[in-house]
């Protein structure tokens, strides 16, 4: 059996499923994780068909499990997929108990609880209290260029033209329709679906995380947040034009990133001191959302915007943050940049640290190659190592040198 997603009487299939299927076989307990909308509940329902299946938004079955979790719990089939559970952790504790004597009677049952939840913040902590070593965690993000790929040969997103206009006109396109599963599925309107999405997630969410006050004063300081994109975060500037506290702001950052609203970029500053700039950058796991507050509602209108290089950019680094954790990986994402003005783009961090640039230009020149050959010599990283150093832009795939290579966007997940 294949496991697929739909998308216009079409399945997708998502490239994650290899590796949930693997740690079926590992674990009593799976986690999947990740943002609404993302294709968590999808996925557990189609990889595993015969499961019961209990959705914790659910007001009836919520109440019975947070008024008597063992009476819930009882009631439940062998083998069950809870949905949302952050809406009731109470619950695992008692998933651990029932867990750990399984395993003391010997009748371990792998794959017996698979948890889905929206939000890291709630469930982190309860989850490393009461299930370490009983679960493993996946992330879920919405769907990949690699995803959408597999289901067309030739893939457009990876065809650039002579017309050095052709790559930048996929990736305005790519970026306006986003990556939401039900934009695909349901042929929604992409600037009404994430507007949607937004006023129905993204609002709620916070209300039911943080005591908000002022819902305008979170919705401005958004937009400002997806002006920003890209770009070390100053606390303080920010603050200022939001009219709220620096306490306040890190306290939004932090809800934003365990929602999975915002992906933080954090700066590499292995062996390089004082002289590395320390705020992170944050990007936005869901492109269309971050257009859709920006105000971009159209491919032209994207290619005229001057935020399109920072636009590009969190497109590349989200998708290779999908193609680690599709793979079941953790995202040891970075970027560099010092206080003399040096900086690259992404870091991924591994056996070989690999250098990446980004530009949305379809056209190569050789000015991107500077920070990678300022960082290589800061680093003492030999020139003959082999190709460990790319440029991600939106032109065609070719070598430049023995130790740089150009790639063009739709294949930035093949770095991986």
């Amino acid at each position: 059996m294949n496991y697929y997603l739909a998308m216009n009487s079409h399945y997708i299939p998502r490239r994650i499923t290899q590796e949930f299927k693997t740690l079926l076989q590992e674990y009593p307990i799976v986690t999947i994780l990740g943002p609404r909308q993302a294709g968590k509940t999808t996925l557990a329902r189609e990889v595993l068909p015969d499961y019961q299946y209990i959705n914790l938004e659910n007001p009836e079955d919520r109440e019975l499990a947070e008024l008597d979790p063992k009476t819930f719990l009882s009631r439940l089939r062998p083998r069950v997929i809870l949905d949302e559970i952050q809406r009731v952790p109470k619950l695992l504790s008692y998933i651990q108990v029932i867990v750990d004597e399984a395993q003391h009677n010997a009748t371990t049952v792998m794959g017996r609880f698979i948890l889905t939840g929206s939000h890291q913040l709630e469930l982190n902590q309860q989850i490393s209290q009461s299930l370490a070593g009983r679960t493993a965690i996946l992330t879920l993000l919405p769907l990949s260029m690699e995803e959408l790929c597999s289901m067309e040969e030739p893939c457009a997103i990876q065809d650039p033209s002579a017309d050095k206009d052709q790559g930048l006109e996929a990736f305005a396109r790519l970026a306006i329709k986003g990556f939401m599963p039900s934009v695909f599925s349901q042929n929604i309107r992409p600037h009404t679906a994430y507007s949607n999405y937004y006023r129905t997630y993204v609002e709620r969410d916070v209300r039911q995380l943080i005591n908000l006050k002022d819902l305008s004063l979170f919705e401005k300081f958004l937009k400002l947040l997806a002006g920003r994109v890209g770009q070390p975060l100053n606390l303080t500037s920010l603050g200022n034009d939001v009219g709220a506290s620096q306490k306040t702001i890190k306290q939004w950052l932090s809800i934003l990133e365990a929602s999975f609203i915002i992906f933080k970029l954090p700066p590499y500053f292995e062996n390089f001191g004082k002289r590395v700039l320390k705020s992170p950058k944050y990007y936005f796991i869901e492109i269309g959302l971050l257009l859709y507050l920006l105000g971009i509602e159209s491919p032209e209108q994207l290619k005229r915007d001057p935020l399109l290089g920072s636009i590009f950019e969190n497109l590349v680094i989200i998708e290779i943050a999908k193609a680690l954790l599709n793979r079941g990986k953790s995202a040891d994402l970075y970027f560099f940049r010092n206080h003399a003005g040096l900086e690259v783009d992404l870091l991924i961090s591994g056996r070989v640290l690999k250098l990446i640039e980004i530009k949305a230009a379809a056209t190569y020149n050789a000015s991107f190659l500077k920070g990678l050959t300022r960082l290589r010599e800061i680093t003492d990283t030999p020139t003959n190592s082999g190709t460990d150093s790319y440029i991600i832009y939106s032109g065609e795939d070719k070598a430049v040198n023995d130790w740089v290579a150009l790639r063009n966007f739709g294949r930035c997940y093949e770095l991986i």
